[in-house]
């Protein structure tokens, strides 16, 4: 009987210090969230209006690990020779984004920026951060709350140059209401492998949250084929150095990429492949209000996607398609594919109104409810004064 009570007692006192660190973890601001409001105004914002040919197009990764010190690694091999793996398929930018731990560039200081992602919670809500000065070790161990989510993008985004929201197809307990409400990242991660529609991207763009798209490996194991260079960028940039390349992600003058693993575990067939792979060759907008894209190689359909991942326009076996956007059109985007399923995303053009502002980028931060937050983190110290109090109740039985 003593062994049993015994027994008992350390599983309940599990049981209550991880809720206790939930409670802790979960002090949060509270938020008014807009309604969704789609995208308006007489204007066209043109993400490639900066577009200039001659620094076109440089591959890029941004989410990629490596070894690190200490027992929780996600990867068995080092930044050089995960650098130098990138290289063989001519990538010009691979960026070191281990969980929050910024590390120095194995190609040098010319090409290091700080960067890391963010999150360490049991959702896999994570961010990428760019150019913070330090780490910010604050995480919510459950964020399940849209202002807990909006919380972190804040606190980040006061701190970093860019904040990407990443893999949100991934991330559990992510509802379409978060991407309705969340707003304050730049740039969302693209999906990682399970769909290539990107729905969950729309349904924030149709909600009036503005933001570009990055496609990432994700990588941690690049010793197999299926695992790297499968999601890439091409960024309009001069350099490889973090001030062009801040500048050019601040600007959205980029694209996104899915190539398949070519040749299956043929390491030659794949390298000699992604070194023709297709690629853009101009895009923008027109006088008129038309979006236009043309591609280096013909592809199988070219889609116009808009409001609700609606397809406002479908061509087939071409390599161009222009777009003449209507009054009623709040966005619309490209996504092309290719025969040997190749696909390309573009980052959306979007209705704004230029004399309001620079952009359709939401402006003004999501507004705090004070009441509301003081009662909500209230709470929290209640039910964690009522664990303890319950862990002393169990531990004297």
């Amino acid at each position: 009987m003593y062994i049993i009570k015994k027994i008992v007692k350390i599983l309940v006192s599990i049981v209550l210090f991880a809720l206790l660190a939930v409670t802790v973890t979960g002090v949060s601001y509270v938020h008014d969230f807009r309604e969704p409001q789609p995208f308006s105004g007489p204007d066209i914002f043109n993400p490639y209006r900066n577009l200039d040919t001659t620094h076109c197009w440089k591959r890029a990764n941004f989410h990629t690990h490596s070894r690190v010190e200490g027992p929780l690694n996600e990867c068995e091999y080092t930044a050089e020779q995960t650098y130098d793996k990138y290289r063989e398929f001519d990538y010009d930018i691979v960026t070191f984004s281990n969980h929050n731990q910024i590390i120095p560039h194995p190609a040098g200081d010319s090409l290091h920026m700080n960067l890391y992602e963010h999150g360490y919670n049991l959702l896999k809500f994570h961010k990428l951060v760019f150019g913070s000065e330090s780490v910010n070790y604050f995480d919510h161990l459950i964020p399940l709350f849209a202002f807990q989510r909006q919380t972190q993008i804040d606190m980040l985004a006061d701190e970093a140059d860019i904040v990407v929201l990443n893999h949100p197809l991934r991330t559990n307990a992510t509802f379409d209401s978060h991407m309705q409400k969340l707003s304050g990242y730049n740039i969302i991660e693209l999906d990682s492998g399970r769909s290539t529609d990107n729905r969950y991207w729309d349904t924030a763009l149709s909600a009036g949250r503005y933001s570009f798209a990055l496609a990432n490996d994700d990588l941690h194991k690049p010793d197999r084929t299926g695992a790297i260079s499968v999601r890439s960028n091409f960024l309009c940039t001069p350099t490889a150095e973090y001030k062009d390349i801040k500048q050019t992600l601040l600007d959205g003058c980029f694209y996104s990429m899915r190539t398949p693993d070519y040749g299956g575990g043929d390491w030659e067939v794949k390298i000699a492949k992604n070194r023709v792979i297709p690629n853009i060759k101009n895009i923008g907008t027109t006088d008129c209000g038309e979006v236009f894209i043309s591609l280096s190689q013909k592809a199988d359909s070219i889609k116009v996607i808009g409001q609700n991942h609606t397809t406002l326009l479908a061509a087939y076996g071409t390599d161009s398609v222009g777009y003449k956007m209507r009054a009623e059109d709040p966005y619309s985007r490209f996504t092309a594919y290719f025969a040997d399923g190749e696909v390309i995303y573009t980052n959306p053009f979007a209705r704004y109104d230029a004399e309001l502002s620079s952009s359709p980028f939401q402006s003004q931060p999501t507004p705090v409810n004070i009441p509301l937050t003081v009662l909500f983190n209230l709470s929290l110290v209640v039910a964690a004064a009522g664990i303890v109090v319950l862990y002393k109740m169990i531990f004297l039985w």
